[in-house]
This record gives C-alpha cells, sequence and structure tokens, in this order.
C-alpha cells in the first residue's frame, strides 16, 4: 500500500501547522505521551494531514476545516502504534496479511520481520513474496533480508539458499529495511567471507544489521562478533547478556514471544542497574496465531515489561521510538511529533494498556477490538503452494535406530527440551535393544528428521526428552527451523509414519496422531509454513492441536514451539537435521548412539 514520501507532502504539512489549511483529521482532549521527552502532557490535541502528523499543541481548533474530522480523546492516553523490532511472520502461521489483521486491534503499528523460514524454502522467490504481501498492508511492515539461508552451511540442507549477491540485489527493494539476524556467529567470529560480504553489502546500503549471538560465551568470541558489524542481539537470556550487549555498541532487544521469556530476567539492567533504556528494545520474535488471538502482540510485551518493574513510559520507549531510531526511522515513525506517520493509540490506562482505537498513517484501523480496515492478499504462485516433496510413502521400518550387532542396551544422546527458552540440554540414557532395535523408554523418545525439499526419501533419527507423551502418538510439523524439512516425534514408529505421510497428502502444516487416528491437523500450504486463512481460524487448529498434545501426556507450555525449533542447528546445545545429530557447543556431528569403550 504506497503512502506519500514526506517530501512529497511537507509543503501541506507546514501549511497546516501554520494555520494556512485546514488538517484532515484532529485528535482533541488527549493527554499527549512525548516518548522523546518521557512525558505525559495534559489537554493536547493533534493535527494531521496526509497521513502524517502536522502538529501537536494544546490548542489546534486553529487547523479545523468544514471537512476535518474530529476525534474527542475524551482524556485518554496518545501514545504512538507499537513496533515489533524482531520477528518472523511465518511463526504465527499466517501470511503477512492475516498477520497484519490479527495485531491491528494490539496496536501494533509497525514491524520489522525476517522471513527467513520461506528463505530456506523458497530463497529470494519467497523473500520477494513475503515482501510483496507485506507492502499492502495497512500497517509499516519492513523486510529484513535473511542473512543465513542455510543458518549452518554443512551442518544442514535447505531447499535453497541466500547469497551475498541476493542480499546486495535485494537491499535495492522498496521496504528492505536491513539485514536479517546473523545466526551464523561462529562463521562470523571466524571472519567467514560469505558471512562479511553480506553484511558489507548491508552496510554499503546504509541500513541495519540484525544480530543473533546465541552462545553464554562474552569473551574473544562475542568481541568478535561485535567487531564482525551486527548491531542489536536478542538472543540474551540474562542480565549480563544485555549489560555486554549495550556497552559494546549494540542494541539488547528483549524478547517475550509465545514460548521464549527473556524479558524478566534481562530488564534489572534497566530498572535495578540504572543503565540508559534508549539502548534497549522489546520484540517478540515469534508469536503463534493463539497468542495473537487470545493474549496480544506488542501490547503484551509492553505490559509485561511494567509488571516486571518498568517505569511504563520506559516500556513505551523500548517499543516505539528506541526501535524507529535503531532502524534510522526516527523521523519517519516511533513518536507523535510533527512529520511522523500519524500512527496512534487511543488508552485509559498506561499500565494495562487497554488498547482502545489504533490509527495507522492517519487512517482508524481498529476500534475496540475490531478491524476497520481490509488487509489485502497476494495471490501466491502454486510453487509456494507445493512444497513438501518426501520422495516416497514412508513406512515404520523408515524410523528405526539400529543397535550395534549384539547389544541389548545402549547409551544415546538425547535432545532435552527446556520449557521456554529456546536452547535445549545435551543428555545421555540408557536405552533398551529389542530386536536390534533402538527403543525409546521413560521420558526420550523418538525424534526424527524428514527431508521434504528435494524428495531424496532421507530420514535421520534420534532421541528426544521432555515432551512426557504417553502410549502410541506421533506429531509431525512441516515447520522446522529453520531448514523446514519436517520434524516427526513420537512414541511409536508406525503412528510417525502416520503423521509424515499425512503432511505429505495436504500439503505442510503440524499433525497428531494418537491410538492410531489423527487427532488435530493445521493445514499450512503456503511453503509447509503458513496459512492464508483468517487467524482466528487457524488459532482455532492450533488451540485443538495444542489440546491433542495435553492428551496425549505433554504438559509443556506451549510445547509445538519447542517441537519446531529442535531442527534449529544454531541455539545449544543438541539439534537434528537431514544430515545428523548436531552438538551446537562444538558445530560438530555427534552420534545418536554412543560408541562402546
Amino acid at each position: 500500500m504506497s503512502f506519500p514520501e514526506w517530501s512529497d507532502v511537507a509543503a501541506d504539512l507546514v501549511a497546516t501547522a501554520a494555520g494556512r489549511a485546514p488538517a484532515d483529521t484532529v485528535i482533541t482532549n488527549g493527554q499527549w505521551v512525548n516518548v522523546h521527552t518521557r512525558e505525559v502532557l495534559a489537554g493536547h490535541s493533534l493535527a494531521i494531514r496526509h497521513g502524517r502528523i502536522a502538529a501537536v499543541a494544546p490548542d489546534l481548533a486553529y487547523c479545523i476545516g468544514e471537512a476535518t474530522e474530529v476525534i474527542d480523546a475524551k482524556g485518554r492516553f496518545m501514545i504512538p502504534g507499537l513496533c515489533d523490532g524482531h520477528m518472523h511472520i511465518e511463526s504465527g502461521m499466517l501470511t503477512p496479511a492475516e498477520f497484519a489483521r490479527a495485531v491491528i486491534p494490539h496496536g501494533t503499528t509497525t514491524i520489522f520481520h525476517d522471513p527467513h523460514e520461506i528463505a530456506n524454502v523458497l530463497g529470494l522467490t519467497g523473500v520477494r513474496l513475503m515482501r510483496d504481501e507485506a507492502m499492502m498492508q495497512p500497517i509499516n511492515i519492513f523486510t529484513q533480508v535473511p542473512s543465513c539461508a542455510p543458518s549452518a552451511p554443512g551442518l544442514e540442507t535447505t531447499g535453497a539458499e541466500i547469497t551475498p549477491a541476493d542480499v546486495e540485489e535485494a537491499m535495492g527493494w522498496d521496504g528492505v529495511i536491513g539485514l536479517g539476524e546473523m545466526m551464523n556467529f561462529p562463521g562470523v567470529t571466524a571472519g567467514d567471507p560469505k558471512m562479511l560480504a553480506e553484511i558489507a553489502a548491508t552496510q554499503r546500503a546504509g541500513k541495519t544489521v540484525g544480530g543473533h549471538y546465541a552462545s553464554p560465551d562474552l569473551g574473544p568470541a562475542f568481541a568478535a562478533y561485535v567487531a564482525g558489524g551486527p548491531a542489536d542481539d536478542h538472543e540474551g537470556v540474562a542480565e549480563a547478556d544485555a549489560i555486554a550487549r549495550t556497552r559494546q555498541g549494540m542494541r539488547a532487544m528483549l524478547r517475550l514471544g509465545s514460548a521464549w521469556y527473556d524479558v524478566e530476567a534481562q530488564i534489572t539492567a534497566i530498572t535495578e542497574k540504572g543503565l540508559d533504556p534508549r539502548n534497549f528494545i522489546l520484540c517478540t520474535d515469534d508469536c503463534h496465531s493463539g497468542t495473537l488471538i487470545h493474549d496480544g502482540h506488542m501490547n503484551r510485551v509492553v505490559r509485561h515489561a511494567i509488571a516486571c518493574g518498568c517505569d511504563p513510559l520506559i516500556a513505551l520507549q523500548m517499543a516505539t521510538v528506541n526501535t524507529a531510531t535503531h532502524f534510522g526511522l526516527e523521523r519517519e515513525l516511533g513518536s507523535l511529533t510533527p512529520g511522523r506517520r500519524a500512527d496512534v493509540i487511543l488508552t485509559s490506562d498506561l499500565t494495562e494498556l487497554p488498547i482502545e482505537m489504533v490509527m495507522a498513517r492517519g487512517q482508524i484501523v481498529a476500534e475496540a477490538g475490531e478491524v476497520k480496515v481490509d488487509c489485502p492478499h497476494l495471490d501466491w504462485p502454486s510453487e509456494a503452494r507445493q512444497t513438501v516433496h518426501l520422495g516416497k510413502v514412508l513406512e515404520a521400518a523408515d524410523f528405526e535406530v539400529a543397535a550395534p550387532d549384539g547389544a541389548n542396551s545402549v547409551t544415546a544422546n538425547v535432545i532435552g527440551v527446556v520449557e521456554n527458552q529456546a536452547p535445549t540440554k545435551a543428555l545421555k540414557a540408557d536405552l533398551p535393544v529389542i530386536d536390534g532395535v533402538v527403543e525409546g523408554e521413560g521420558d526420550a523418545c523418538q525424534i526424527a528428521l524428514v527431508e521434504r525439499h528435494q524428495a531424496t526419501g532421507g530420514v535421520v533419527n534420534a532421541f528426544v526428552s521432555g515432551f512426557g507423551y504417553e502410549g502410541p502418538v506421533a506429531m509431525a510439523s512441516t515447520v522446522a527451523h529453520d531448514s523446514h524439512h519436517m520434524i516427526v516425534v513420537g512414541t511409536d514408529r508406525a503412528h510417525m509414519a502416520m503423521a509424515a505421510n499425512r503432511l505429505a497428502e495436504v500439503g505442510g502444516g503440524v499433525t497428531l496422531f494418537r491410538d492410531g487416528a489423527e487427532q488435530a491437523l493445521v493445514e499450512l500450504p503456503i511453503a509447509g509454513l503458513m496459512s492464508d486463512q483468517p487467524a482466528a481460524e487457524v488459532a482455532a487448529k492450533a488451540e485443538a492441536l495444542g489440546h491433542a498434545m495435553k492428551a496425549a501426556g505433554c504438559t509443556l507450555n506451549n510445547a509445538y514451539m519447542q517441537h519446531s525449533l529442535l531442527a534449529l542447528v544454531v541455539i545449544p546445545e543438541l539439534r537434528i537435521s537431514d544430515l545428523g545429530l548436531v552438538d551446537v557447543r562444538t558445530f560438530e556431528f555427534v552420534p545418536v548412539i554412543e560408541p562402546k569403550t
């Protein structure tokens, strides 16, 4: 959706502010929350022309003409529209249009998204498709070019790759704001030419390099990563992480997603240590559709930061002007000041933050939780809808883990899921052998990575603990960050085959089989990652999936998110890929079964 540049309307903005021409809209009788000065100024009005703010003052009656729309704020707070500084639209299982429709009632008017999920499936073509639909929306959705597809070269195989030439090309596209999270932090610290070339192309374009340093090592490796160019990082999980990043000139992005609760542990850098809050940004990273429908989006993150002891005005800065400044857009959005896009929220409480009216680019887009505008859809081509290629019909035998000859039991390396965190644990378990095949036992069940891009028929098998499944059950998903092959977790190999084949049949998604029958299905036909159905419908199916997981014995919070990240070979400690089991602490393959010593 096109929006005029400031230079195209500057003369009209000046004329309105000076009283020579009427405003299109004037909001009166509001409390102006100024995020530049961290003040609340009662009895103010706001004049809008061509979707931008022309003036903010106690009395703007002189801007009101016969055709001016006047909105009485009735003493409510006028705050800037909320910005999500780092996220992946695909994680909501929604297209950009349906994601926009879901978050608009929650006051999100700006998103900085990294479509590296679809990049791993469709390459630069997928990135362009996401960018195209994003730019059609009534809110601001800026695209970061994925930096790491694959996320860890040599440790996984993706459906497509992003090259430095791709990055350089995409930096010239409208709507592109920078480089997506640089997940290959070992590559940056080692001076990998490809990673540095992508960063250089971004900096030559004058755009922002996103970071992703998923390591507790804050020594020379961290220093090398910062020297490599990433300007922010959202992988911190402790106060020391936030402090280290901001001291080195990075912005610390504190995330609260559907499964990641990293704000509380880090916000003490502000609330207790007294660090300058302008170097901190709030973000979601990954939010599924159920969270968006039932709990909110950036309004949820701001409320959470406040509940963790953050001053409400500081929390708002971290979700508005701080984010805009970081991406070089401080003159364009992030505050209610002249020249900026008129992205405005009316709320009656700065702590609970009820979102009572939302305006984007001077247009009312939501009121009382109801969306008031259209969110246009792209006509997604067939190549984006036909992406699950297994090469064969899978059988139970494809999921067997063969034991060494003559073994009655083995010691297995097991992926340990950690509730509410992205990292896993590298565990070991003694498992029984029956008829030459290793069997799961106790909380250790099977996990498989099924190749789905090149129809190789490949299946890599291993073990995982933490889901708590009981009885014959299996869950499969074509959302498998970041390579997005297919992850299958189960207690029974026949059920694992049924689940995998079902997803091939429907073109991607998530399914759970139990006691020989399908219990839940979320169809994700676009790249095996997204649905173009309304968020409420997708959320209902996702909720049914959650209930099915619980009925099967799983009690983890947001267990689906944990499931979908088990192939993310850039976050410690242990992950699975289409090439084997990866120890992310050393970035080396490890055997599923430990050899006898």
